[in-house]
């Protein structure tokens, strides 16, 4: 099985220049931007404004019906300290959601073609003058800390994943020390946003026990005051009974949050890790002790973005020559399986029906030529086959499995493969092919 060797990366040739477009603008992952690209968001970012409003409606009642009446059972100047310290503490909460939603969360960008293989398929016996298929392997063994850990290909960022990092299914893109895709913040939890989206849940939490604690405080003064029981009091202020049992909820599910990711930080885990691997039964390569994890979460400086979402796009290389031979081969080639983290195909699974009638127009003679590499001797009306097929196939341009929408990479890598190895012997042969072609027609 052919395949169209990947571009070869160089520099744009003096005065290309840059496109138009930036890097936001033909983003190949689900995620959303806003601001120019100053904010990337998951493609969930609706789920952020029931979050903001989750916080906010109930804040806003407690200023409204407690902390506001709470000034006249306190002098003054407390009593506007206690408003003013709910406020500043929603403001300091709604901030971190956004630091954890809005910022790149640690995505490596993608390659523009697969990395170099670094050995041969030896099973792929190769033809006289034809460079041998090459096929890289589905998984790799890195030592951390003196233990072995193995890190994957991903065929849609075409990369082998480093240690921690994951593909998500949802922004699809592979992630730094990936930790979990968060529908509440509506973006994924990795490398460069955990810190703040430990301190997000923690500040809630804190924030629900603050309204609790208030409260409960108005109702007890309520029950000095008028001298009456707990429940007429309670019939008294309707909000903070409505208030109490919301953040008594609410307390169980973000305090039961943080007590976990701090149970994580301090084994240091991710979660994605805590649920797949199971450290406790196998020796955790990251564990550098409490108080060493703990500074490396907090006291450690937060890496710079790998992507320039607002950088111009720089104009494609011409694409070089095709050599002659074999080409590159996926370590999924030939293999109609789905990546569990990435949710997608092989891309022979693109062919589709019409590989499949291609397949079917060669008797036995033909498919020998074709596995020898000498199309040059195929016959006419194969030809003519192939030829219909590839205009068939290639007549509407559509994204490339290279992620690039220009020039001849519009059509799939499958069309174009099938296009050389049939459109080469057909130009050398020249005038003689299509002198054959009228015989046959005449006949």
């Amino acid at each position: 099985m052919y395949v169209v060797p990947p571009p070869q990366r160089s520099d744009p040739a003096p005065g290309s220049g840059f496109t138009d477009s930036r890097v936001y603008q033909i983003w190949k992952g689900s995620n959303i931007f806003f601001l120019q690209g100053r904010f990337i968001f998951g493609p969930d970012v609706r789920s952020l404004g029931l979050t903001i409003l989750l916080i906010l409606a109930p804040i806003t009642i407690f200023c409204v019906f407690v902390a506001r009446r709470l000034m006249d059972h306190y002098s003054y100047h407390l009593g506007i300290l206690i408003m003013a310290v709910a406020v500043v503490f929603t403001v300091y909460d709604l901030v971190l959601l956004l630091l954890t939603s809005g910022r790149d969360p640690g995505i490596i960008p993608r390659n523009t073609h697969p990395p170099e293989p670094e050995g041969l398929d030896g099973s792929t016996e190769s033809g006289a003058g034809q460079t041998p298929q090459l096929r890289l392997p589905r998984i790799k063994e890195v030592e951390v800390n003196g233990i072995s850990v193995k890190i994957k290909y991903c065929d849609t960022c075409m990369l082998y994943r480093p240690p921690r990092c994951s593909h998500c299914s949802i922004c699809n893109n592979c992630v730094e020390r990936f930790d979990h895709h968060c529908p509440w913040v509506g973006q994924c939890i990795g490398l460069r946003n955990y810190r703040f989206f430990f301190m997000f849940v923690f500040s809630t939490t804190l924030l629900c026990i603050y309204v609790f604690a208030f409260c409960w405080v108005y109702v007890r003064r309520i029950m000095g005051s008028d001298d009456t029981t707990i429940w007429k009091a309670m019939m008294k202020t309707p909000a903070s009974i409505v208030l109490i049992v919301y953040t008594f909820i609410s307390m169980w599910f973000v305090g039961g949050l943080t007590a976990f990711h701090l149970y994580l930080i301090s084994t240091n885990q991710t979660t994605y890790e805590n649920f797949r691997y199971r450290y406790d039964r196998r020796a955790n390569p990251y564990n550098k002790g409490v108080v060493n994890n703990f500074k490396e979460i907090f006291c450690t400086s937060i890496p710079e973005s790998k992507n320039d979402f607002r950088e111009k796009v720089p104009r494609e290389p011409v694409l070089p020559p095709r050599p002659g031979g074999g080409g590159f081969m996926s370590p999924n080639m030939g293999k109609a399986v789905d990546d569990i983290e990435m949710g997608r195909k092989t891309v022979w699974g693109d062919m589709g029906a019409g590989g499949d009638h291609f397949e079917g127009q060669l008797n036995s003679n033909d498919r020998q030529n074709v596995k020898d590499g000498e199309l040059g001797e195929v016959s006419p009306d194969m030809r003519t086959t192939v030829d219909e097929t590839v205009d068939r196939a290639g007549i509407h341009p559509r994204r490339s499995s290279w992620g690039r929408k220009s020039g001849s990479w519009e059509m799939s890598p499958e069309v174009l493969a099938l296009a050389a190895r049939v459109g080469e012997p057909n130009h050398m042969g020249g005038s003689s092919s299509s002198g054959l072609t009228n015989e046959n027609r005449q006949t």
